[in-house]
Formats: structure tokens, sequence, C-alpha cells
């Protein structure tokens, strides 16, 4: 799990998208808000132009020869850098593939650009804090939250189970945080959706949160079909289970 610093002042996106209108659109805003930016027209492009100091990857689902979902899954090999879905798509199943693959978040095309900059935003300040970029390593004490066989190492935003590092995504390692923080608490999807993504709730976010827990369970679970730790209080929600060790 990469944690250190980078010394850019300014956000590095890249765009991965096959349609040369939308990509030099989204550039043009994206650069007037004073972000580096990069550009692919093609997944596999996308691919050779990743590197360390992104921050933020725009990636179209649908795109001929590689897909989004396998340019997704591509990078998730080697990078926990937030994903972006752009998609043209509105089947919640549709939505939920991209997320399972890898994918942070999702906007259906057609998109205004105030929405697309609040979602960048946000993501990348989420990202920021995942790689601890608003604290100072050298002098920081090292504290941890331990539960049984999982142990979070909250200064350097770290999980291990049964002793080993397990790698989560930024939106994971905050869900995953706030509700060992707050054992047995009942979190409803509402709660979690507001308090780790920080933007108004609507019912379609439901399934966004049961992605996100479904994927972390397969990470901390001994056996996620059936959990002993983040368990559904059927009606209410989820609540991390500290007694179970």
């Amino acid at each position: 799990m990469a944690k250190g610093m980078k010394h850019l002042e300014k956000e590095h996106i890249l765009i991965i998208e096959d349609d040369a209108d939308i990509r030099e659109g989204i550039r043009i805003l994206l650069e007037s808000e004073n972000y580096t930016v990069s550009e692919a027209g093609d997944g596999r492009s996308g691919l050779e132009t990743m590197s360390k100091d992104i921050d933020l990857v725009i990636l179209d689902v649908m795109m001929p020869g590689m897909s989004g979902i396998q340019v997704c899954k591509e990078i998730r090999s080697f990078s926990n850098v937030p994903i972006l879905f752009l998609t043209a798509k509105v089947q919640e199943a549709d939505k939920l593939t991209g997320l399972m693959a890898g994918g942070d978040d999702y906007l259906t095309k057609p998109f205004s650009y105030g929405e697309l900059l609040g979602r960048i935003r946000a993501l990348i300040r989420r990202y920021k804090i995942y790689l601890g970029k608003s604290s100072s390593p050298e002098t920081e004490k090292e504290t941890y939250i331990e539960y049984g066989r999982i142990r979070i190492n909250k200064t350097y935003n770290e999980l291990f189970v049964d002793e080993k590092e397990k790698d989560l995504s930024d939106i994971e390692y905050h869900i995953l945080l706030l509700m060992m923080e707050n054992p047995r608490r009942i979190f409803s999807a509402q709660n979690l959706y507001e308090s780790v993504w920080n933007e108004p709730y609507f019912y379609s976010c439901n399934s966004t949160v049961m992605v996100h827990i479904r994927k972390l369970r397969v990470k901390i679970e001994p056996d996620p079909q059936n959990p002993r730790y983040i368990t559904t209080v059927w009606g209410k929600g989820y609540r991390f289970d500290a007694r179970c060790d």
C-alpha cells in the first residue's frame, strides 16, 4: 500500500475516454480549475499513461477494444488511485459491475460539469487523507485500532488481518475506520454514505454502499458469506461487531 507523499501542488487527473469531444470538454474544465491533465483515447493507451503521480482517473465504461471495466481491473492490480466511471448505461446492474471491478464512483452521461467537479474534489480529498498527506509521518506517533485479528494503523492508513497487510481503496478504508471507531453502533446505508462520501444520500446510493460492504467482507472475514465482523442488522443497516473474538 503506497503511502508516500508527493510534492506536486497541482492534482494530476488522467482522462480515459474514446469520445474526443467529451475528453476535450473535461480537459478544458479541469485545466481551468488548475488541475494537471493527461489524456488517453482508449484503454490500452490509458494504462500506458498511468503513473505514480496520478491522483484520479476518469474512465469511460464503453470503449472499443479494452473496456473501462477491464482497464479498471488492470489499474487495481497495482494502484488504489480513485477511479470515477463515466457511463451511458443507467441500469443498476451496470453500475454495480463497475463498483465491483474496483471503481469508486460513477456519473451517468449526460452530466453537469458542476456535478463532475464535485465528485472529483470529494474523491481526491479522501484519497489525500488515505495517503496521509495531511499529517507529518516523521513526527507523528503511530496509533492503532485493534479488534481480534483485525488491526488498523491510523497513522499510515494500513489494514492488517492476521498480521498480513491488506490492500483497501480509500473508500473501503474510511468505511472500516468509521465502523471500528464506533463498534456495535448501527450505521444505515444513509449514515455511511453521507459520512464517507460526504454527499447527499439518494435511494440509489444504497447499492453503492452494499457493494463496498461486500468487498470489505471479502478482505477481512474468514467466511464472507457468514460475516462475523461487519454484520447486517436487518431493516436497520450494518455494524462492526467487536465481540466476535
